[in-house]
């Protein structure tokens, strides 16, 4: 297989991980209405009503009656958590308390008005983000939303109605409903409900009706969520075809691009994009050309919610740089594969149009070969911007530095005064233009504008003759000026653009230079401390700010004490925000949805395999936070968590290898002492039977008696070293099978007489039935595996009480059992009994917890496995099941 098509085990982890997490997730329903008032909360009662008459444990988080009796009535009898008090501005209000829910874990919760905006003090913005975190639990939720609010039907929604809705839900929140639920009434229903105090009371009730209630309002709004529910079962019917890979081209093969910036209208152009793309099926991504041209910190914020608003709706991000935006767009919608694109409609003054080579949607039209150009035209209620945006070309230090323009080019005409004396006119303008071109470096496009043409003015008016007169006298000396004028003007231009590209790109170099540091810091640092420091210092010195990190515990638990080489320390209400995200494993704090009042940003530091901490960036002097900063901060997020993994592998491996070389050194010591053992064990043995056997009359009692202890211990010791041979040679691999045909009668006779010092014949009831065929195992091995066995009930079951040996045969697999009915095992101990040198808490005094560990080898070495259980009537049974070759005939 080759290197491209051999999968990635990461790759491959990280797709487990999360399917697993998409198989714990709770399920969710959405009762979708076009409007307040047409019974989505109480459609949602009935249903939760029928599912807890159905035995399923229902709680409400949240629900809003608005005083209508007829649905508080369905309240009744249905568990709600208390919601959360918080103090804001001097007023109390009530939210969901979602911490009181995860803790009541219930399976079904019911969370009321989607798009509502939570208290400031709430751990998330918006409440759709607590419905996220419910899922995430594995709790389903069931809960309500009207058309108005979803974010792709915004603009449309203040077409019509000529409202602003203020609380919107992304439509990728919506695309996650495992179910979608439609409550409709026709716009005469509704209005006569609303006229009947069922919507609203009193002077609100008349005032909606002349004002949102109107008819073609509602008309158009149920006309929209009427829409909205046939594209969803529309996309349902898609993904069963799909599925069932049932005939026809169910896939679409446009993908569209659009195009935005820090302009108030690009928000319109992303709902727009996206209602499409949901339409046709289709993929869509969002492009964002960086150019040169600084931002103000106003621009900024608005670009970080544009990119923020696309990636809500679910487009795919794609940042490029260039400062031809046309020709860098078309360059990223190629490589993504776009077919259309979408741009808005040109509203800059023709003149500068004409300049730039064209409109930037006249150049992508040309340009664009088989790509398709939507031009969209602006929002008409968007923000209003000047025909000619003086703010956003001159810059906010316009005047300032117009002033330090004019200021230097009085300053160089002084110095000319005196020098023309000895160089002439001419040389002066090379003097000036030099001068134009330093200032161009330093100041702003207009303000090195203006300083060449000040030059141009007070070099025609005080040193081209004739002098104090802006007349020109020679057609050389006019040719002369014309051309001055030009070559500053543009050189004052083409200096200004470049070292503004050099700024930038000095920028970027600074990041590239800093991820560089701090990947050569993850690969040459010899301690974790040492890495870590130089990763913080890297990140400060980048960001002009301080960093804390919390690393995980062995347990997989986060430590609530910083690491050393963090330089600040956070509160306790922090140290709660970095719990959070290495719990819930995202991003968290100020900046973000999550816990927005903190005055850092967290983001959890792990891989696919394990969590491994927090990286914790303070970012309480920062008004803004870009998106490409951002995914900056993640970057050293990744790496950082990489270099914690890999120092932590590297102490495994040493801890592996130590660990390999201790058992190495155990096994041979082991061996060896086994072995030197052996033959004095033999001698005692052998001396002791004997003088048992001759001069067992001549001695005392006493005398008996000692020889007796003498024998019984020895035995004791012979079975000792047997068991650590036979550990050894199981963990060495050493263990040659010499299979031979046997009766199994005969095995468990053997076994029975190998144990017979330890546990007396009279208790070993054996049962093989008569047809039971000749069997080919190792005997030996077998007879060990048994005896230990016989040994181990006898150890753990009253002194004369039976044990019971049986076999069975089964489609060519050999049972055997060993039953006592002793003291059984111990909940959990069914598989740890297996483990080498475990003995349970009731074990007797003596013994080494070798036996069963052996039993499994022997029985592993056969390919088969063994088992122990609880009897019913108290008593353990362990198990052997092996694969064997069976005969009838005698051998």
């Amino acid at each position: 297989m080759s290197e491209e098509s051999r999968p990635n085990p990461d790759a491959l982890l990280a797709e487990i991980q999360r399917e697993e997490k998409a198989a714990k997730r709770g399920r969710l329903k959405i009762f979708f209405g076009m409007c307040p008032g047409v019974g989505k909360t109480y459609a949602m009662l009935e249903a939760a009503r029928q599912r807890k008459a159905e035995g399923v444990d229902v709680v409400i988080g949240v629900v809003e009656t608005h005083g209508r009796a007829e649905t508080e009535a369905l309240l009744a009898g249905l568990e709600a958590v208390p919601r959360k008090k918080l103090e804001y501005r001097g007023i109390t209000l009530g939210e969901m308390d979602i911490d009181a829910l995860l803790a009541r874990r219930p399976p079904l919760a019911l969370v009321d008005e989607l798009a509502h905006t939570n208290a400031p003090g709430s751990r998330h913005p918006k409440r759709y983000q607590d419905v996220l975190e419910l899922l995430d639990a594995g709790i389903d939720v069931y809960t309500t939303l009207n058309v108005q609010h979803l974010e792709s039907r915004f603009d449309v929604v203040r077409q019509f109605t000529g409202i602003t809705v203020q609380e919107t839900v992304p439509d990728s929140m919506v695309d996650q409903a495992d179910e979608i639920e439609l409550v409709d009434l026709t716009p005469e229903q509704l209005r006569k409900r609303l006229a009947d105090g069922k919507v609203y009371m009193g002077a609100r009730a008349a005032t909606a009706a002349e004002n949102f209630f109107r008819e073609e309002n509602l008309t158009a709004l149920r006309e929209m969520a009427l829409r909205y529910t046939a594209e969803r079962v529309d996309q349902e019917l898609r993904d069963v075809m799909r599925a069932r890979r049932i005939g026809g081209r169910w896939t679409s093969a446009q993908r569209l691009a659009v195009g935005i910036g820090p302009s108030p209208y690009s928000a319109p152009l992303i709902r727009w994009t996206r209602r499409i793309a949901a339409a046709m099926d289709a993929p869509w991504v969002a492009v964002y050309v960086e150019t040169s041209h600084p931002l103000s910190e106003e621009e900024k914020t608005r670009l970080t919610k544009n990119l923020s608003l696309a990636r809500q709706l679910g487009a795919e991000v794609v940042m490029t740089t260039g400062d031809d935006v046309a020709e860098a767009l078309l360059e990223a919608a190629r490589e993504q594969h776009v077919t259309q694109i979408v741009v808005g409609k040109p509203l800059g003054s023709p003149l500068r149009e004409f300049l730039k080579g064209g409109s930037l949607s006249s150049r992508l039209i040309r340009g664009g070969g088989d790509i398709d150009v939507h031009v969209l035209s602006g929002e008409k209620t968007a923000p209003a911007s000047p025909r000619w945006p003086w703010a956003q070309w001159i810059g906010q230090d316009i005047w300032r530095d117009c002033a330090w323009g004019a200021g230097w080019v009085a300053v160089v005409t002084a110095a000319c005064w005196f020098l023309q004396r000895w160089t002439g006119y001419w040389t002066v303008s090379l003097v000036y233009l030099l001068a134009v071109v330093l200032l161009a470096l330093v100041l702003n496009r207009w303000a090195s504008l203006l300083a060449a043409a000040l030059s141009a003015l007070a070099w025609n008016y005080l040193f081209i003759p004739p002098v104090f007169t802006f007349r020109i006298a020679t057609v050389h000396d006019a040719m002369m000026f014309a051309t001055y004028f030009i070559v500053a003007v543009l050189m004052g231009h083409i200096t200004h653009r470049l070292h503004t590209r050099e700024l930038a790109e000095r920028k970027r170099r600074q990041r590239t230079v800093a991820l560089n540091r701090l990947l050569e810091s993850t690969a040459t640092s010899t301690l974790l401390e040492e890495g870590l420091r130089r990763a913080v210092a890297e990140l400060d010195a980048l960001f002009q700010t301080r960093s804390v990190i919390f690393l995980a515990d062995p347990d997989g638990k986060l430590k609530t004490t910083a690491h050393p080489a963090s330089t600040f320390q956070p509160n306790e209400k922090q140290i709660g925000v970095a719990s959070w995200t290495f719990e819930r494993e995202q991003i968290a704090g100020r900046f973000t949805d999550t816990l927005p009042d903190a005055t850092s940003i967290y983001f959890p530091l792990q891989t696919s395999k394990s969590k491994l901490g927090v990286l914790g960036v303070n970012m309480e002097q920062r008004k803004t936070l870009t998106l490409d900063e951002r995914e900056l901060l993640e970057t050293f997020a990744a790496q950082i968590a990489a270099l914690i993994e890999r120092h932590r592998l590297m102490e495994s491996a040493a801890l592996a290898r130590l660990t390999e070389e201790s058992e190495r050194l155990y096994r041979t010591l082991l061996d060896s002492v086994s072995h030197e053992l052996k033959t004095p064990l033999a001698i005692i043995e052998t001396a002791t039977e004997g003088m048992i056997g001759q001069c067992q009359d001549a001695l005392p009692p006493q005398g008996r008696m000692f020889l007796e202890e003498i024998r019984r211990a020895n035995n004791r010791l012979r079975i000792t070293v047997s068991n650590l041979l036979d550990m050894t040679r199981i963990e060495t691999g050493r263990l040659p099978l010499n299979p031979e045909w046997f009766d199994v009668a005969d095995l468990f006779q053997s076994a029975g007489e190998r144990v017979k010092n330890e546990v007396a014949s009279e208790r070993i009831q054996i049962s093989v039935p008569a047809d039971m065929p000749r069997v080919r195992l190792d005997f030996l091995m077998m007879e060990q595996a048994l005896a230990n066995l016989l040994t181990n009930a006898a150890a753990y079951s009253p002194a004369g009480s039976p044990i019971r040996m049986s076999a069975q045969l089964n489609d060519g697999t050999l049972v055997l059992r060993v039953t006592d009915h002793g003291i059984g095992l111990e909940p959990g101990e069914e598989n740890k009994v297996f483990q080498k040198f475990y003995r349970g808490a009731k074990s007797k005094a003596g013994g080494t917890g070798l036996g069963l560990s052996i039993v499994q080898g022997f029985v592993r070495a056969h390919r088969g496995e063994v088992s122990a259980e609880n009897n019913p009537a108290g008593g353990a049974t362990f198990t052997i099941r092996l694969p064997v070759e069976t005969s009838k005939q005698p051998l």
